[in-house]
């Protein structure tokens, strides 16, 4: 059978529609003798059958695990070089009391951007001072809270903030520790909505502008500079714009030494991962090593010792340890023409009972995603794709393009994998539907870590409404 030319360019056909690519799936997906995909030894109908779908499933191990290799290999490469590493998990990508806890277990500090996000935290348990706050618009309350609780550090996102800190740690009577967000320039070869460093962009300071900001910090008792934090964009292969972004903050570093103690830098995170095939992320221990090879190469150029070192890794941990599972509820099949001589082509729409309520990724910057039918295998040769969502919106898609058995049909089970992180931390009610219950798998056992919103839940906002 001829290629389907509405695929693209970088999506090969598969020999075997129904197989599971380990780059992509969580470490304990597998098909059982009837083909029901299993992942944590629970099999997707049972989770189906208990819990409903759409539903995101979260390989609890995996999570761990990943972000245990992730803490050792930075901190590995950081001895060898005499220095050390804080690893913070950035809670933005998913983060729920539970996630917190497993984070915690594995040796890693949080980062959160918002008092909601440090309300989960320490709810969960969170020491505080493990605790790291970002945001470009912190408000006054969250800032006193902040500091109040005894978090450990403070991200300034603008020479508003260092002012806005510094008397909220004076009226609570304690020096708070910050550090000065900065644009190194370095531009991440990512969508433009995920970069982070350039300069059009509402995130922190130009790098020259430290120089001035530092000083003003120190100009304040109640704040203690621990030194530069940048962060360069999101799902980022390779290392060369770390490397690249290590130097030239490392420049500023040397000259902030002459005016007081600099002990850190916060290098922030954007390990990308893979969503499909075709991607081809680096492995996080090759990462670490040519990360931590770059900045020494700087400290050496600019005659300083390598600072403690600070990353803040969050796709890179939990996106690929989970899953989400939707139904089939419609096929249609659409010819499209495809060149300008008026070729046709089919495209086969398949829509699930979830879609960019629960994963605005695609809508949003075009994700790509691969996507499974999990409760059976087929001998059916393989057909394009295209997984729609259920809302009023043409741009509903959870899969832009894959392939699938032909022979998919309605009730039919799909796994959509890599939706660890950015999908229920970006979930919506459009139209209405309630965000999906995310349940955590391990040693053949599932439990709900967030529940998923019934309708009562949706119309007791609703003020209008009697709904005791």
């Amino acid at each position: 059978m001829a290629r389907n030319p509405l695929a693209p360019d970088w999506l090969a056909e598969p020999v075997d529609p129904n197989a599971l690519d380990p780059a992509v799936w969580p470490a304990s997906a597998a098909r059982d003798t009837d083909g029901l995909l299993q992942l944590g030894g629970v099999d997707v109908r049972t989770l189906q059958e208990r819990f409903g779908t759409p539903l995101y499933v979260v390989d609890e191990d995996d999570a761990r695990a990943r972000a245990r290799t992730l803490r050792e290999a930075f901190e590995r490469e950081a001895a060898a070089r005499g220095t050390s590493v804080a690893v913070y998990y950035a809670g933005k990508a998913f983060l729920s009391a539970e996630v917190a806890r497993w984070m915690t277990a594995e040796g890693l500090r949080i980062d959160i951007c918002s008092g909601g996000e440090l309300a989960v935290a320490l709810a969960a348990g969170t020491d505080a001072a493990q605790l790291g706050f970002h945001g470009n618009n912190k408000s006054v309350a969250e800032i006193e809270r902040a500091v109040g609780v005894g978090i450990g550090a403070i991200v300034l996102d603008s020479l508003t903030e260092i002012d806005r800190v510094a008397a909220a740690a004076e009226r609570a009577g304690r020096v708070q520790s910050v550090r000065l967000r900065v644009n190194s320039g370095v531009h991440a070869h990512t969508h433009e909505y995920l970069a982070t460093a350039h300069e059009d962009q509402k995130f922190g300071l130009p790098l020259e502008d430290a120089a001035d900001a530092v000083a003003r910090i120190r100009t304040h008792a109640s704040l203690d500079f621990l030194g530069l934090h940048c962060h360069i964009g999101s799902q980022i292969f390779g290392s060369d714009g770390f490397a690249e972004s290590a130097a030239r903050l490392l420049a500023v570093h040397a000259r902030l030494l002459e005016g007081g103690p600099v002990p850190e830098l916060n290098l922030g995170g954007g390990f990308g991962i893979a969503y499909t095939s075709a991607d081809d992320p680096t492995p996080i221990e090759q990462l670490a090593a040519d990360i931590l090879a770059g900045v020494q190469a700087a400290a050496d150029l600019h005659g300083v010792r390598i600072p403690k070192l600070a990353f803040e890794p969050g796709r890179a941990i939990i996106g690929g340890a989970g899953i989400t599972l939707y139904e089939v509820g419609t096929i249609k099949d659409v010819v499209v023409a495809w060149n300008d001589e008026g070729e046709t082509a089919v495209r086969r729409y398949v829509s699930v009972d979830g879609g960019m309520s629960d994963n605005a990724r695609p809508s949003l910057y075009g994700a790509d995603y691969t996507v499974r039918i999990a409760d059976r295998v087929s001998e059916a040769p393989p057909a394009l794709v295209r997984i729609a969502g259920k809302h009023c919106e043409s741009g509903d898609i959870v899969v832009n393009a894959d392939y699938l058995p032909a022979d998919v049909r309605d009730g039919d089970l799909l796994a959509v994998p890599a939706t660890g992180a950015y999908c229920w931390s970006l979930a919506s009610n459009y139209n209405y539907l309630g965000r999906p219950a995310v349940v955590a798998v391990s040693g053949g056992a599932a439990r709900v870590i967030v529940r998923g919103e019934t309708e009562h839940d949706l119309l007791s906002r609703d003020a209008g409404l009697d709904t005791e």
